[in-house]
C-alpha cells in the first residue's frame, strides 16, 4: 500500500492513492491553513468510520440485514497540552435506520468491527479509549462505555 503526499501553497496537501483517489488536507486557518481540507487528526477519525462502516456493512450483509440508511458520528478528544497531542477518547455512534432490523444482529456487527476486525481501531485503541453507542430507527440499542 502507497500514498503520494503532495504540497501545495501554504499549507494544502493532496494525498493520492494507488489507484489515484484523492483526498485534501490544511492545516487551521488560525496557522496560516486555507481551511480546503480535513485537517490530518480529522482524516483519522474518518478513517476510523470508514474501517468500521466497511466492516460494518460487510456482516451485516452476510446476516442479510437491509436498512435504508446508517451514518456514523465520530468524535475524538485531545489533549491540545501535550505534544504530540494524541487522541485520548475517541466514541462513535452509530446510526441505522430501515424496518426489520435485528437489533441483536446490529450489535454482534458493531462489536466484531471495533473488537476484532477494524485495523483503524485496533491502531487507535493503543492511545485512545474507543468506546459507542448504536441507534435503530432513532432509539439507542446498545452503549459501551469502557
Amino acid at each position: 500500500m502507497q500514498i503520494v503526499v503532495e504540497h501545495f501553497p501554504a499549507y494544502r496537501f493532496k494525498a493520492i492513492n494507488e489507484t489515484a483517489n484523492e483526498v485534501h488536507m490544511d492545516a487551521s486557518p488560525n496557522i496560516g491553513g486555507e481551511g480546503t481540507g480535513m485537517r490530518p487528526m480529522e482524516m483519522l477519525l474518518a478513517g476510523l468510520g470508514g474501517c468500521s462502516g466497511i466492516d460494518v456493512v460487510s456482516i451485516l450483509k452476510k446476516k442479510k440485514q437491509e436498512f435504508t440508511s446508517f451514518k456514523m458520528h465520530v468524535n475524538g478528544e485531545r489533549d491540545p497540552k501535550e505534544v504530540p497531542s494524541l487522541f485520548k477518547a475517541i466514541r462513535v455512534d452509530f446510526y441505522f435506520e430501515g424496518e426489520n432490523i435485528n437489533n441483536d444482529k446490529v450489535i454482534q456487527a458493531v462489536e466484531l468491527s471495533i473488537g476484532k476486525y477494524c485495523s483503524v481501531a485496533k491502531t487507535l485503541e493503543k492511545s485512545a479509549v474507543i468506546t459507542y453507542s448504536i441507534f435503530v430507527n432513532n432509539h439507542e440499542i446498545s452503549r459501551v462505555n469502557i
